[in-house]
């Protein structure tokens, strides 16, 4: 008993935690939380080439068709008040 009172402070001994096996739900939280970042990621660089196409292909169809924007809303508010006038007339409904 008196043998054990002179000997030194014991040393650490290092242990290992044993690995804990991630359950199905935490690896379907973890797949999704990644998917949901790799969506994100992919929105910022589609959604402005998709807007961007767009546009070039909606100027590219007016200058093929040789008219404007602005040629085709007046023309549609043309055809919007010859309607109107149309079904304003009493005769016009049989």
């Amino acid at each position: 008993m008196t043998d054990n009172l002179h000997e030194g402070p014991l040393s650490p001994v290092a242990q290992t935690a044993p690995s804990r096996k991630t359950t199905w739900r935490e690896e379907r939280r973890q797949r999704r939380r990644r998917r949901k970042r790799g969506e994100e990621i992919l929105a910022w660089f589609l959604v402005p080439l998709i807007c961007v196409g767009l546009y070039l292909g909606v100027s590219a169809g007016f200058n093929f068709l040789g008219t404007s924007p602005g040629q085709v809303w007046d023309q549609l508010m043309q055809v919007k008040a010859m309607m109107e006038k149309r079904s304003s007339t009493p005769g016009a409904r049989g």
